[in-house]
């Protein structure tokens, strides 16, 4: 866990988050919270983390999700450098997605 980011303000937001049940409660809150810009940016950020992780090159990445460079590669950094939260997300979406 990145100790720069803890404080009580995050950890209220992520208990709010951890609250979420549907997919329509999420996309309420979330149009609440962010804008239209910032939710666009945070949602292309996984997306662009999830074609990483499948070892897709720059250039796909950035024809299918419009991501500069500086994006991918600020992303990628995470996936090698970070805490594993892609890579924990990812595992149990998969896990998710198979038992449908």
């Amino acid at each position: 866990m990145d100790n720069k980011l803890k404080d009580k303000n995050v950890d209220f937001l992520f208990q709010a988050i951890l609250e979420l049940r549907t997919m329509e409660e999420c996309y309420d809150f979330f149009s609440d919270l962010c804008t239209v810009t910032e939710l666009k940016a945070i949602s292309q950020r996984i997306v662009v983390a999830k074609l990483l992780s499948e070892h897709r090159v720059y250039n796909e990445i950035v024809e299918e999700t419009g991501a500069s460079t500086a994006t991918i590669s600020r992303v990628n950094r995470s996936l090698n450098y970070g805490c594993d939260g892609y890579e924990k997300i990812f595992e149990r979406l998969d896990r998710s997605q198979s038992r449908e």
